[in-house]
């Protein structure tokens, strides 16, 4: 049977968090009913030494979710239209740390997702990217704070490990010196679920 993670597996760097979400299952008790997707691509971010973090700056009514405990949902809005989803993760006190949430494997409400998603022409679209993934899942400005160990919203270990050796690349479009260099995206390799760049 599949276990919620504690606020303790969350109390670690975003760079050691990061990976070991991977092949996690991320639930949503929703209104529509529950959805699980599989976590299988991720990127980490790293607040004031991150120029690529929202936190980079500082802490603003738009990310102050990401300054609280870890274990909880920094939910942002981009390019005026989408949604996405990042997990709080330990930082030193006055930071922020956080992992994106980049694709998920549907497994379980896909009707639901597909009514949500009608533009997905395959169920491998449904949640191939941050954007995707937080509609699939109903994710909005709502869930910004939200806590992941306790509630509708949670994140479970169903006993399938992390890859032991995940693709690794850069991040994924990040403006020049903006951190894009960094090798904090991780992924499941061969998983068709996994974003397209």
């Amino acid at each position: 049977m599949a276990r919620r993670l504690t606020r303790a597996f969350y109390a670690r760097d975003s760079l050691e968090l990061a990976p070991l979400l991977l092949n996690k299952l991320l639930v949503h008790d929703d209104v529509e009913g529950r959805l699980v997707v599989r976590i299988v691509e991720v990127e980490a971010y790293r607040g004031s030494a991150d120029p690529g973090s929202h936190a980079y700056r500082g802490q603003t009514p738009r990310n102050s979710a990401m300054f609280g405990p870890p274990g909880r949902l920094y939910v942002y809005f981009t390019y005026g239209m989408h949604w996405c989803a990042n997990v709080v993760a330990l930082a030193p006190a006055g930071d922020a740390s956080a992992v994106l949430l980049r694709a998920g494997e549907p497994i379980d409400g896909l009707d639901v997702m597909r009514s949500r998603r009608p533009r997905a022409r395959r169920d491998r679209d449904l949640c191939s990217g941050p954007a995707r993934l937080a509609q699939a899942l109903g994710l909005d400005r709502d869930d910004d704070g939200a806590s992941l160990v306790r509630g509708p919203l949670g994140i479970f270990d169903d006993d399938v490990a992390p890859p032991r050796r995940p693709g690794r690349s850069v991040r994924i479009g990040l403006a020049p010196g903006r951190g894009e260099a960094a090798r904090w995206r991780w992924f499941v390799p061969g998983n068709e679920h996994v974003s397209r760049r």
